[in-house]
């Protein structure tokens, strides 16, 4: 019997159905979820702590800190007073560190406006906020810790969890993922670079989300390219067998990495031994001589 329009309607909407939830039946959309949040939390509290950092040199210009959450916390717990700060309050931030405690003590004392109540009402508020998004911060970062490992163990073993969780972004799905070429792996999150360089001839990107590798960040701007591909070429294996055999083959992947790694800083030693070696019977201030037609200087030193 032939299929009415209806019936092919109701059966297509329940294999629509059906794979809409076989692809919510992992963990990989809430890694999704969580690391982009994580981002945009990142963000957003970046913005927040310069406006109030800002905003706070009205009324203690000296005061400076390296860490925006204890900048925050000395906003929301000093009071309206900077100048008369108890040493309770700044014992609360820094505990028994009389050093930091006096510190930040003096620059809350130094020149600058005392607010007004609604003043201090309104930048508390913000102090207050950003301490929230630290914690949200916090709490999602520990969220990928634990599931990300679950999610892509292998490649979560050669990376760092966020780091893997970004790359499965990026990708959309860790089938995805898998099915990628190590060569697209080592340029995913630098798209709008990679799209510049074809529209307008501009330098072609070496790396996108694998710069935040420490090994790659810190790496010599020759190397950083050789680094980014080694890398790229083992998360490509790694994603394959997350995403079909399951199989954990971590060790075998960081051991290899590690002697591919290993490998380059080897080249590197031996290119800077060549550099200071004297080839025999070769002046090596040729460099400086005069070029055919350049003036010298003739004149004689005792």
């Amino acid at each position: 019997m032939k299929e009415t329009l209806e019936q092919k309607r109701a059966r297509f909407m329940k294999q629509a159905k059906e794979a809409v939830s076989e692809a919510y039946a992992t963990g990989e959309r809430p890694v999704v979820q969580a690391i982009n949040m994580y981002n945009d939390v990142g963000k957003a509290r970046n913005l927040i702590s310069e406006r109030l950092q800002e905003w706070y040199s009205i009324y203690a210009p000296e005061l400076r800190l390296e860490n925006p959450a204890v900048y925050a916390k000395i906003v929301s717990l000093a009071g309206k007073d900077t100048k008369n700060v108890s040493d309770s309050a700044l014992a609360e931030i820094f505990g028994s560190n009389k050093q930091e405690i006096e510190k930040a003590k003096g620059a809350l004392m130094s020149g600058g406006r005392s607010p007004e109540t609604k003043e201090y009402e309104n930048i508390k508020r913000v102090a207050d906020s950003e301490l929230a998004l630290i914690n949200i911060e916090s709490e999602l970062d520990g969220y990928l810790k634990d599931a990300v490992p679950k999610v892509m163990p292998n490649i979560a073993y050669l990376v760092d969890y966020k780091i893997a969780a970004e790359l499965l972004a990026k990708a959309g799905s860790l089938n995805k993922l898998g099915y990628m070429p190590a060569s697209t792996i080592q340029l995913l999150g630098a798209e709008k670079a990679l799209f510049r360089h074809m529209k307008f001839g501009s330098k072609s990107p070496k790396y996108g989300v694998l710069f935040k590798l420490k090994e790659i960040a810190v790496a010599d701007r020759s190397e950083r390219g050789k680094i980014a591909r080694i890398y790229a070429t083992k998360i490509s294996i790694a994603a394959r067998a997350d995403a079909f055999s399951k199989r954990f083959i971590g060790n075998e992947l960081k051991e290899s990495l590690m002697k591919g790694l290993e490998e380059i800083r080897g080249r590197r030693a031996i290119g800077k031994e060549k550099v200071h070696v004297q080839e025999p019977g070769r002046d090596n201030n040729w460099k400086n001589r005069p070029r055919k037609g350049q003036a010298t200087d003739r004149r004689r030193h005792p």
